[in-house]
C-alpha cells in the first residue's frame, strides 16, 4: 500500500497555487450560471484565483440553502443537471437536500480511508446512516476508491453487528466514535474475538481517552471532518497532527457572521470551497470553528491543516429580550480603525440582563466614546471596556453566555 492516495498530497505550494489558478475560474464561471448564485452575475471569474480572491465573494449559508430550495426544488438552482442525471438525493434536517454521485471518490473520503490505512483485502464494517441521509454512502463510496469490501452495517442492532463483525472478519470500522466500543464491549459480552485493527471516525468529538482506549485495544482510530453538502473537508494522517484540508476544496476561516478571514492561528467559522462541477458550493458557511495550524504536517503531505472541530460559530444570543448577532459584533469592529476585536458578553445582576462590550483598542481611554456606535451596531446601551490588542480570548467568540439557565 503506498503511503499517499495520488500525487496531489505532495504537491508543493507553487503547484497547487497554479491548480487553483486554473480550477477556480472555471468553478466560479459554471456557478455564474446558475440561478442560484444570482449574487455572482457580476463577477469576472478570471480575478478569482485563490483563497484571496475568494474573500471578495459572498458567502452562502445554510438558511441561505433552504430558502433556495424552497424556492426551487430540490437543489435550489445551484445545478444545471437534473435529479435523474444524480445517483443518489438524500435529505438532511431543515429540509435540505444533496444529491450524490457513484463516480470514483465523488465525496472524496478515500482520501481519508487510504490514510487510515484502509485498502484492498480489508473489510469495512460501515455503521454510518443509510436512510436518508448520505453519511453512510459518502463513506461506502471513499470505501470503493481504496478497494475495501463493505458491510453496510448501518446504525443499531448492536448484537447483530457484533455478531457479523465476527463472521465476516470484519478489519475495519466506519462510524462514529462512540459506537465501536459499544459494538466492542458487546462482541466481549458475547464471547465473540473481532479482528477490528483500523477505524475511521466521524460526525463526532474522538476524545483522547477514547481514542487510548482504541489504542490499547490494538486499534488504530483516524478522524475526519466531513459535511453531508460538501463531502470530507479536512482529515487526520497517522501523524496525528491537526487535519489536512483535502485536495478538492478550498478552505477559509472568517470572522463569524461575516466573509472577512481572520489573522492566520485565529479561531474563526470554517467556510469551504468545492472544486467539484457537479454540484459547485462557493465559500459555504459551515457554522463550525476552527483554527489554522502553521507549517504541514510530517507526513508529507503538503496541504493546509486546521485544528479540527472546535464548536460552533453561531453564538446568536438574546440580551434584555433583543437578539445580538455576530455580524453585528463585526459591523462594530469595521466602525472604527482602532478596534481589532470586540466581544459581546451577556450576563445578569440580579433578576436583570446586562450587556458587557470589551473592545480591543491600543488606544486605550475610557469607553463612552464608543457608546454610540455600540448603540447603532447592537441596538442596545451596555458597558463599554478597553481592553489592550491581545486580551480576548482567540476561540472564535465574539459573543459569550454567561448566564446561568439551571
Amino acid at each position: 500500500m503506498s503511503t499517499y492516495f495520488d500525487t496531489s498530497e505532495t504537491r508543493s505550494a507553487d503547484e497547487r497555487a497554479s491548480a487553483y489558478a486554473r480550477d477556480l475560474p472555471l468553478q466560479i464561471e459554471a456557478a455564474k450560471g446558475l440561478a442560484g448564485y444570482a449574487a455572482l452575475k457580476d463577477v469576472d471569474p478570471s480575478e478569482i484565483t485563490g483563497p484571496a480572491a475568494l474573500a471578495k465573494l459572498p458567502v452562502l449559508r445554510k438558511s441561505d440553502l433552504v430558502a433556495a430550495q424552497k424556492a426551487a426544488a430540490p437543489f435550489g438552482g445551484l445545478t444545471t443537471l437534473p435529479v435523474s442525471s444524480f445517483a443518489h438525493v438524500f435529505q438532511s434536517p431543515g429540509p435540505i437536500y444533496e444529491p450524490g454521485g457513484n463516480g470514483h471518490d465523488w465525496w472524496r473520503m478515500g482520501r481519508f480511508l487510504h490514510a487510515a490505512g484502509i485498502g484492498k483485502g480489508d473489510i469495512v464494517q460501515n455503521c454510518f446512516g443509510y436512510h436518508l441521509t448520505p453519511a453512510g454512502m459518502i463513506f461506502e463510496n471513499g470505501a470503493r476508491a481504496v478497494g475495501a469490501t463493505v458491510l453496510p452495517a448501518g446504525t443499531g442492532q448492536t448484537e447483530l453487528q457484533a455478531q457479523a463483525a465476527h463472521d465476516v472478519g470484519t478489519t475495519a470500522y466506519a462510524g462514529t466514535p462512540d459506537y465501536l466500543k459499544v459494538i466492542l464491549d458487546k462482541a466481549e459480552e458475547m464471547g465473540l474475538r473481532l479482528g477490528i485493527t483500523k477505524a475511521a471516525v466521524g460526525g463526532g468529538a474522538l476524545f483522547p481517552s477514547l481514542r487510548q482506549e482504541y489504542a490499547d485495544r490494538g486499534i488504530s482510530c483516524l478522524q475526519s471532518y466531513a459535511t453531508a453538502d460538501l463531502g470530507n473537508i479536512a482529515y487526520e494522517s497517522p501523524a496525528m497532527e491537526g487535519m489536512i484540508v483535502d485536495e478538492g476544496v478550498i478552505v477559509e476561516i472568517v470572522t463569524p457572521g461575516t466573509g472577512t478571514p481572520v489573522k492566520p492561528g485565529e479561531v474563526g467559522e470554517v467556510v469551504v470551497t468545492t472544486l467539484n462541477p457537479d454540484y459547485p458550493l462557493i465559500r459555504f458557511a459551515t457554522g463550525d470553528l476552527s483554527a489554522v495550524m502553521e507549517g504541514t504536517s510530517p507526513c508529507g503531505r503538503t496541504n493546509m491543516r486546521i485544528k479540527g472541530w472546535m464548536g460552533r460559530a453561531d453564538q446568536t444570543t438574546k440580551i434584555k429580550g433583543m437578539f445580538v448577532r455576530p455580524e453585528q459584533v463585526a459591523a462594530l469592529v469595521a466602525r472604527h480603525d482602532d478596534i481589532s476585536k470586540a466581544r459581546v458578553i451577556a450576563d445578569r445582576e440580579g433578576e436583570m440582563d446586562v450587556m458587557i462590550v470589551r473592545i480591543e483598542s491600543a488606544n486605550g481611554g475610557e469607553g463612552e466614546r464608543y457608546l454610540s456606535s455600540v448603540v447603532d451596531a447592537l441596538k442596545l446601551k451596555g458597558k463599554i471596556e478597553i481592553v489592550p490588542p491581545g486580551s480576548l480570548p482567540n476561540d472564535g467568540k465574539v459573543i459569550e453566555d454567561l448566564r446561568s439557565y439551571d
